[in-house]
C-alpha cells in the first residue's frame, strides 16, 4: 500500500464520483480505477460499491475512511512541526475554538504566551464542538475552548471565563425604553440566533434561557458569527442574543447592548482537555488563561447539563 492509494481512495470517497475525483487529482480515471482496485485486493474488502449510477462507500470503506483521515492529519502535524522548527520553534499546541472565544481576551491570552514562551507555536483550529471532543480523544487536538461543559467522559472542563448573556438592539428600537428586557417583551420581536451546528454551546445556553417562558420564540434566522449578527441587528433584521463582550467588540454603530430583566446565568467559557496528566507546556498554558480571568470555583469538572434556574425579575 502506497501513500498515493490512501490520496486516490481519499478522493473518491470524498467526491463519490470517479470522474471528479480524477479531476480534482489531475489524473486519468483509469489509473485511478486501477488504484482503487488495487487497495481493496491489498485489504480483502469492498471499499465501494459502485453502480452505473451512484458511488457509495461500503461499510468497510467507511470505517478505513475514518483511519486514512487521521493519517493525513498526522502527516500534517510532521509537516507542520518540522516547518515549526525550521523557523525557530521548540514545542507547539493544537488549540481548537468552538461557540467562539471572547474577542477581548484572545489577544491578551496570545501577547502573555508570545512574550512568556515565544518558542511554543500556537495554532488554532475553528470547529464545532462535537468535532472538538472527538479531536481531543484521538489527539488530533492538546487543548480547546467552548461555551460547553457537555463534554462526557475522559475530558476536563474548566470554567475559565465568564460574559453576561445580553441583547443586541437595533439603535431607536422601542425595547431600548426598558434598561432591563424582559423576556416577554423580548420574545414579541423576531430574534437571529447562533446556529447550533457551529455554536452547540451558545445555541443550547441561549436555548435553556429561552425556555423560561411557554412563548414561542420568533426565530428569523441562525448564523454561524457574531459577526453577522451583530450586523443583521445593525440593520433592524432582528434582534440577538450574545455575550457582552461579543457586542462591545462589534463595528456595527447602530447596535445597543441590553441586559435581561431576569437574572440569567451569564457565558461560560470552559477549557477543554484531555482527562490524562498534561504535559508541561498545556500546564503553564492553562495558567495563562486563568491569569487572565479567573472564576470563583476553578475545579476541572466532567461535563454535565442543568438547567438554567429559574429566578425572579430583578
Amino acid at each position: 500500500m502506497e501513500l498515493r492509494h490512501l490520496r486516490y481512495f481519499l478522493a473518491v470517497a470524498e467526491e463519490l464520483r470517479f470522474v471528479r475525483a480524477a479531476e480534482r487529482l489531475h489524473i486519468e480515471q483509469s489509473p485511478l480505477s486501477r488504484a482503487i482496485k488495487e487497495l481493496e485486493e491489498e485489504l480483502g474488502v469492498l471499499l465501494f460499491a459502485r453502480t452505473t449510477r451512484s458511488t457509495q462507500l461500503t461499510r468497510s470503506g467507511k470505517l478505513f475512511l475514518e483511519h486514512v483521515r487521521r493519517v493525513f492529519t498526522a502527516l500534517e502535524q510532521a509537516r507542520d512541526s518540522v516547518r515549526a522548527a525550521a523557523n525557530g520553534f521548540h514545542g507547539q499546541l493544537r488549540v481548537a475554538l468552538s461557540d467562539g472565544i471572547t474577542p477581548s481576551r484572545l489577544p491578551a491570552l496570545l501577547a502573555q504566551c508570545r512574550q512568556e514562551e515565544p518558542e511554543v507555536e500556537l495554532r488554532f483550529f475553528e470547529i464545532p464542538l462535537s468535532q472538538q471532543i472527538k479531536g481531543l480523544h484521538d489527539d488530533s487536538y492538546d487543548v480547546g475552548f467552548a461555551q460547553s461543559d457537555e463534554v462526557g467522559d475522559g475530558i476536563f472542563a474548566l470554567p475559565v471565563w465568564s460574559d453576561p448573556l445580553m441583547v443586541a438592539v437595533p439603535a431607536r428600537h422601542p425595547l431600548l425604553a426598558h434598561k432591563r428586557i424582559p423576556l416577554g417583551e423580548l420574545l414579541r420581536y423576531p430574534l437571529v440566533l447562533c446556529d447550533p451546528q457551529v455554536c452547540e454551546g451558545h445555541a443550547k445556553h441561549v436555548e435553556r434561557v429561552l425556555r423560561r417562558t411557554e412563548m414561542e420564540p420568533l426565530i428569523a434566522e441562525r448564523v454561524a458569527s457574531a459577526d453577522l449578527m451583530m450586523a443583521l441587528v445593525a440593520a433592524g433584521f432582528a434582534l440577538g442574543l450574545a455575550g457582552a463582550a461579543h457586542i462591545a467588540a462589534s463595528r456595527e454603530p447602530g447596535v445597543v447592548a441590553r441586559p435581561l430583566a431576569a437574572r440569567v446565568p451569564p457565558l461560560t467559557t470552559y477549557l477543554l482537555y484531555p482527562e490524562s496528566e498534561p504535559p508541561e507546556v498545556l500546564e503553564r498554558f492553562i495558567g495563562r488563561v486563568q491569569a487572565i480571568e479567573s472564576l470563583e470555583s476553578p475545579r476541572p469538572m466532567r461535563g454535565r447539563c442543568s438547567d438554567v434556574p429559574e429566578e425572579p425579575a430583578s
